[in-house]
């Protein structure tokens, strides 16, 4: 029973989730923004590898997406199955982004890596005012 979960949550079925919590969704250019991932176990306990979390700037009018920045945590902590754990998370806005708009929106997007390759996803939209 252990190894077919162990083969499950290689395929992504069962494993870890990560969700980044942010106090609120409408932050000025340059500010801090302070939060945290919430990392929930899955079935069997997993190796953590990193955390990356990218700000995305989607610009509609030109179907283009870019990476402004990113922050990356490197961790070696075991989630255990069914654990809950909180990761701290900090971003600085860059000062010279252009304001949210009905062309441009802003995303976090948050990937939780483990030893074994496997990944989990987490987007999070923002507002830039």
């Amino acid at each position: 029973m252990m190894l077919l979960r162990k083969y499950m949550s290689l395929l992504g079925i069962g494993s870890a989730i990560i969700d980044l919590i942010l106090p609120k969704d409408r932050y000025c250019k340059g500010e801090l923004i302070s939060g945290h991932f919430y990392i929930k176990g899955g079935t069997i306990e997993q190796q953590l590898r990193r955390i990356d979390s990218d700000l995305v700037l989607i610009d509609k009018s030109t179907n283009v997406e870019k990476v402004i920045d990113s922050t990356t945590i490197l961790s070696t902590k075991l989630i255990n199955a069914q654990e809950a754990n909180k990761i701290s998370f900090t971003f600085k806005l860059p000062e010279d982004i252009p304001p949210s708009s009905d062309d441009i929106s802003y995303r976090f997007k948050t990937r939780l890596t483990f030893n074994e390759g496997v990944e989990s996803r987490d987007q999070d939209i923002i507002q830039v005012v």
